[in-house]
């Protein structure tokens, strides 16, 4: 008797665990393979990354957030831009969000990085404008995306998991 309730407590944690890791995985993280190089130096082509669900349940995207958008045969990995409402321009390789600069801390300096003059343009409500950081490679909001609903972001890029020695928090 003592064995059989012994092993009905094991079921029970097993099962708990496993309803645990579902839940987990279902609402609160996933992971994501990144799929080519629209999102160098950031992230590479093959790194696994760490997203989170959760965090849009309880709050709006923000600027400069990476993210992860839904669509029908592909997510991508993008940086959120621009949020709904706002008019974005780039002039001489400066972008500008309501004609005030904004410093793209996470871009390099290398000349490879810069973007092409465009603009302006308004945000829609409940969009947003994407961009890859490697501009000169990236399908963003300029060239086949267009706007992004609110509901195609599905999380917020945290972690780069795989390989190993690549391990780091997104920013």
């Amino acid at each position: 008797m003592k064995y059989r309730n012994e092993w009905l407590e094991w079921g029970k944690a097993i099962l708990i665990a496993i309803l645990l890791a579902v839940f987990i995985r279902t609402f609160v993280f996933s992971t994501s393979i990144v799929d080519g190089d629209s999102m160098e130096p950031t992230l590479q082509s093959g790194e696994r990354i760490i997203f989170n669900k959760f965090i849009y349940f309880v709050g709006q995207p923000k600027r400069g957030d990476v993210v992860i958008i839904q669509r029908t045969h592909k997510n991508y990995v993008k940086r959120i831009i621009a949020l709904p409402e706002e008019t974005i321009e780039i002039r001489n390789h400066v972008l500008y969000i309501n004609d005030e600069e904004y410093d793209q801390l996470y871009l390099p300096d290398d000349p490879a990085y810069l973007t092409g003059d465009f603009g302006p343009i308004t945000v829609p409500e409940n969009s947003y404008y994407v961009m890859g950081d490697n501009r000169a490679v990236s399908k963003d909001s300029r060239n086949g995306l267009g706007f992004i609903s609110g509901d195609d972001i599905i999380g917020r890029s945290e972690f780069v998991i795989y390989p190993i020695k690549e391990m780091q928090i997104i920013k």
